[in-house]
């Protein structure tokens, strides 16, 4: 159930008040914008939704993703370790900031086996990069832990999982930074953009100055051309309008995980009628986003045989 399924009212209000404005940019123009400033709105709306203590906007998850290994401090020759089934931009990330991605295993959860990662750990780890692949937690506590003992920080690839949970806590809220993803088909959706989230506020004016080509945003009487710029960035900005359907997106989020929770059961109890069928381990299943059902069968011929079964009834698969 992504996002755009109930775009609504909502919506059309917020992008309204955008374009009334007459602002785009989410910086400056102060005087003309009419007091509206959807992208820093949508920031603290999201950051008190999660429990995080600072929220940075981007123009993509995989954008949150580079901003926050570059806050990190990612660079040419450390190695960062994510796991072996993950959609490409966690890598692609992980490469772009001249670094080498160490894969691990998966367990049951399809998420990092620690016992794995324990074992790829080296002395060029400079960040352990953990996914709450198709929506479900990973073992992020025990991942954590493994990190805590080797000093090693934990940035959370949380682009399909807004909205999760584990036992009570957000996921994205447990390592040094969660980023989040709301391209067309997330579970909320700008069209394209991300989140990045951390409790460090230093890490957040690294990531807020990296994602605005190095503008340190300390007013000045010299405006915007006449901001500090600690160190290079690049523009992983996001717009007004993304920002703004954001805000009525997450205004939602709760109902549409509800709903995916809903049908996911549904689905689940249709399908445990196959012969050897099994389950994926969800660790904390009232805290499951429910962005996908995924279970095994025995062999490849019986896959293929359901999975023409579901296409043909119009089901994703």
């Amino acid at each position: 159930m992504p996002g755009f399924e109930i775009f609504g009212k909502e919506e059309k209000e917020q992008v309204l008040e955008v374009l009334d404005s007459g602002v785009l940019f989410r910086y400056e123009f102060a005087a003309q914008r009419k007091g509206v400033w959807k992208v820093a709105e949508f920031e603290r709306a999201f950051a008190a939704y999660t429990g995080a203590a600072h929220a940075q906007a981007v123009s993509s998850g995989t954008a949150a993703l580079k901003v926050a290994l570059a806050a990190l401090g990612v660079g040419a020759g450390d190695e960062v370790i994510t796991q072996g089934f993950t959609f490409v931009a966690t890598w692609e990330a992980i490469l772009d900031c001249g670094a080498v991605p160490v894969f691990t295993e998966v367990d049951l959860t399809l998420n990092m086996d620690p016992a794995d990662l324990e074992r790829k750990i080296t002395p060029k780890t400079r960040a352990i990069l953990p996914v709450h692949m198709m929506g479900a937690p990973a073992r992020i506590e025990a991942i954590k832990a493994i990190a805590d003992r080797h000093g090693i920080p934990v940035l959370e690839d949380t682009a399909q999982a807004a909205g999760g949970r584990l036992h009570g806590r957000h996921l994205g809220t447990f390592g040094a930074i969660g980023t989040f993803s709301f391209d067309a088909v997330k579970t909320i959706t700008t069209g394209e953009g991300g989140m990045c989230i951390t409790d460090d506020e230093s890490l957040w004016r690294r990531m807020s100055e990296y994602q605005d080509h190095g503008h340190d945003h300390v007013p000045n009487p010299g405006g915007r051309g006449g901001e500090g710029r600690p160190f290079i960035g690049l523009n992983y900005r996001m717009m007004e309008i993304q920002g703004a359907i954001g805000l009525a997106q997450l205004a939602k989020l709760d109902r549409i995980v509800a709903a995916q929770q809903e049908n996911k059961r549904w689905f689940a109890e249709a399908v445990r009628v196959l012969p050897g069928v099994s389950f994926r381990e969800i660790l904390d299943p009232a805290g499951d986003s429910a962005t996908f059902l995924t279970f095994f069968l025995p062999d490849r011929e019986q896959c293929d045989r359901v999975s023409r079964v579901l296409r043909e009834q119009g089901a994703a698969a």
